[in-house]
C-alpha cells in the first residue's frame, strides 16, 4: 500500500511514464520519517523538520511547490500502518508516499554495534551531497558491497581520503573528551537528527565540535557512532578496510550523551502545530 499524487494505492507496484525524469535521472526529493506513537504532533516525529528540508530542497531546485495539505494527508493514512514513511516529491509536485516497518534487529545494534566497511574508492561522495534526491547511487553501491564483505554499513570518503558519512547516516566520534562529527562544507547531508543533536548538545553545555575528518584526526577517535532519524544511535564496533582495521567500544560512557536526547525529548510535552 501506498499514496501517489492524491490517492491511496493497494498495490506494490508504481507506473510512471517511461520519460519521467524520476525514473531516468533520479529526479527527486525526499525524506525518510519514524513515526513516533503514530502521531505527526510527537517531538521525535519531527514531522516539522522533515517538511522543512523538502521545502527548501524544492525550492533550490526550483521545482513545483506540491501540494503540502495533500502530502500531510498521504503521510496519516499510512502512519497508522508503518512505523518508518518515505516521502518523495517529484519535480512537478507529484507525491509518492511509502511505508515499512523499524529493523527487526534495531534493538541489537543499538546494543551491540555493528560493522562499517571503509569505501576504498578516493572520491564516494554522494551527489548534490547537501540534498537528499533520489540519486542515491553511491550510497547504495557503497552499501551492497560493504553487506557482501559481512559489513553492516558503509563509510563515503572524499577524494582526500577524509571521512564523510555513512550509507545512510551522520557520523559521529567520541576524542578529546568529547563528541565530534564531521564539517558539512557541503559534501555531506546536515542530516535532521545530526542537526538537532548538536543544538541539543550545546544547549545543555555538552561539548560537541565539527571538524573536517582527515585521517590523522580519525586515529585519535576513542569511539564511533553513526544516527539518522530512524535508527537513532548505533555504535560502530569495527572499521574494516582493505589495508586495516580499528575497533571501538560499544559500551563507551560518552554514548550515553547522545542517547540521553532520545530519552529526553521523548519524554517531553506534545505541542500541536502546523506546517
Amino acid at each position: 500500500m501506498f499514496w501517489y499524487n492524491g490517492q491511496i494505492i493497494a498495490d506494490n507496484k508504481l507506473e510512471i511514464r517511461s520519460d519521467d525524469p524520476a525514473l531516468l535521472y533520479g529526479a527527486s526529493a525526499f525524506t525518510t520519517i519514524r513515526i513516533y506513537h503514530d502521531s505527526l504532533k510527537h517531538p521525535l516525529t519531527s514531522w516539522l523538520a522533515h517538511y522543512h528540508r523538502l521545502s527548501q530542497t524544492i525550492g533550490a531546485l526550483e521545482w513545483e511547490v506540491p501540494d503540502w495539505e495533500r502530502v500531510k494527508q498521504g503521510v496519516k493514512v499510512l502512519l497508522s500502518k508503518y512505523s518508518v514513511i518515505r516521502v518523495a516529491i517529484f519535480p512537478d509536485g507529484r507525491e509518492f508516499i511509502s511505508g515499512r516497518e523499524l529493523p527487526e534487529n534495531l534493538s541489537s545494534r543499538q546494543s551491540n554495534g555493528i560493522k562499517a566497511w571503509l569505501v576504498e574508492e578516493s572520491c564516494s561522495q554522494r551527489t548534490l551531497a547537501v540534498y537528499k534526491t533520489g540519486n542515491y547511487l553511491t550510497s547504495w553501491l557503497a552499501l551492497n558491497r560493504a553487506q557482501k564483505l559481512g559489513a553492516q554499513e558503509a563509510i563515503l570518503v572524499d577524494g582526500q581520503s577524509n571521512w564523510l558519512e555513512t550509507s545512510t547516516g551522520n557520523l559521529w566520534g567520541w576524542r578529546d573528551g568529547q563528541w565530534w562529527t564531521p564539517s558539512l562544507n557541503g559534501k555531506i547531508l546536515p542530516g535532521i537528527r545530526r542537526t538537532q543533536l548538536r543544538e541539543w548538545l550545546s544547549e545543555h553545555n555538552i561539548p560537541v565540535g565539527e571538524v573536517i575528518w582527515e585521517p590523522s584526526f580519525v586515529a585519535g577517535l576513542e569511539a564511533l557512532a553513526y544516527t539518522n532519524c530512524v535508527v537513532e544511535v548505533i555504535p560502530i564496533h569495527t572499521i574494516s578496510g582493505s589495508h586495516s582495521s580499528s575497533t571501538y567500544p560499544v559500551n563507551h560512557p560518552g554514548l550515553a550523551q547522545l542517547r540521553s536526547f532520545f530519552l529526553t525529548i521523548g519524554c517531553a510535552q506534545v505541542k500541536p502545530f502546523m506546517p
